[in-house]
This record gives structure tokens, sequence and C-alpha cells, in this order.
């Protein structure tokens, strides 16, 4: 039973995920356009005894987008579909192989880069590049090439090189909150009207 209700929840999470996706351009768009290539959208607008109401035909187009991008799209990042061997139950049961595998892995890495002083490939660099930021694989894998690009380009990989380029992405932020007019708003009230003010009222 825990184990449905683990994957039945997981599934919903999913199922949320592509609803958020099915209104981010970028993967609306591609959808669209594979529904439009194989004629899916114009099912949607039949005439005659099967015409349909504009919500109807909205929420069918809607599902047609949606099973695009669960089907037909490559997703980067945290939404891939649920697989039975994601669940816990499964990852717990397969962690003495994980371990091992870690374990080996660590040994070759000493190995290579410890002791016989090998230079690192574009993989190494990448590995050491998500650790500085402390990024998951499945939030480092959602990242744009060209961000990846940029990375490299800058040797991130080296420590000092990333403790100067995250100083600059904080001054970038700092500038851009000190710009945006939501943010100014917030302070405002945070400085007259925020939560850690008390008032007295006289009786």
């Amino acid at each position: 039973a825990l184990l449905q209700l683990q994957f039945f929840s997981w599934w919903s999470s999913y199922n949320e995920a592509i609803n958020y996706l099915a209104t981010v351009p970028k993967y609306r768009i591609q959808a669209t356009e594979i529904a439009r290539q194989q004629g899916l959208l114009n099912k949607t607008k039949e005439k005659g005894k099967n015409r349909r109401s504009k919500e109807e035909i909205r929420e069918e187009e809607e599902e047609v987008i949606k099973d695009i991008i669960k089907n037909k799209i490559d997703i980067k990042g945290g939404y891939q579909k649920p697989k039975i061997y994601d669940i816990l139950l499964f990852q717990l049961l397969l962690a003495p192989f994980y371990l091992c595998k870690y374990i080996v892995w660590r040994c070759w890495w000493i190995y290579c880069f410890t002791i016989k002083g090998q230079e690192y490939g574009v993989e190494e660099k990448l590995y050491i590049i998500r650790r500085n930021m402390k990024m998951s694989q499945s939030q480092f894998d959602s990242l744009e090439d060209h961000q990846k690009e940029t990375f490299l380009e800058r040797q991130l990989w080296i420590r000092e090189n990333y403790e100067v380029y995250k100083r600059e992405q904080e001054e970038e932020l700092k500038k851009k909150m000190a710009m945006d007019p939501r943010w100014k708003r917030y302070r405002r009230w945070m400085k007259n009207e925020g939560p850690g003010r008390l008032t007295f009222i006289d009786d």
C-alpha cells in the first residue's frame, strides 16, 4: 500500500509538472508545431454534427499539447515521467550497489587525478562545476548548453574562478533587485509596515 501511495503521489506531481510545462513557451511552441504537422489540432475543429463549442475545442487542444509534451518532447530537468525503479523502496534495495559503485568511482578518480595527475576531461570539469554550484544532476542537466559552455570558458572547475563568478552573480542579482519595482515596494513595506513592527493603541 505504501509503495502504491508513493507511486501515485509521484505520478500526481508529474502531471502537475506537465500542466506547468504546457504554459512554458519553449515546450508549448514545440508541441503545437508537432500537433499541426500531424494534423491533431485540425481534428478538434470538426464541423456539422460533430461540431464542438469553443470551450470544448480549447480543452481538447490543451490535452493534445500536454500529451505531446509527455510522449514526444525531450524534457530536461526534474520533470521526467516517474518510473517504478525511481521509488524510494527500490532505491533502498539498490543502495548497497550504488555505494559500491560510488566507492569504485571514487578510487578511480583519486588514482587518475590525484596520484597520476591526469588533466580533467569535459565531463569531469562539468561534474566539479556542478558540485561547486551545489546543484543536483537534474538541475544541472536543465541548463542550456551555452550556459555550460560559459562555465567551461571561465574555468569554473577551479575553485578561485568559481568564487569570482559567484560574487559577480550575487552583485548582478542585487542590482536587478534594486531596479525591480516590486522589490522596492517590499522594502518600503518592511521599513514602514513590516511584520516586526508593534503598534500600541490607547484604550
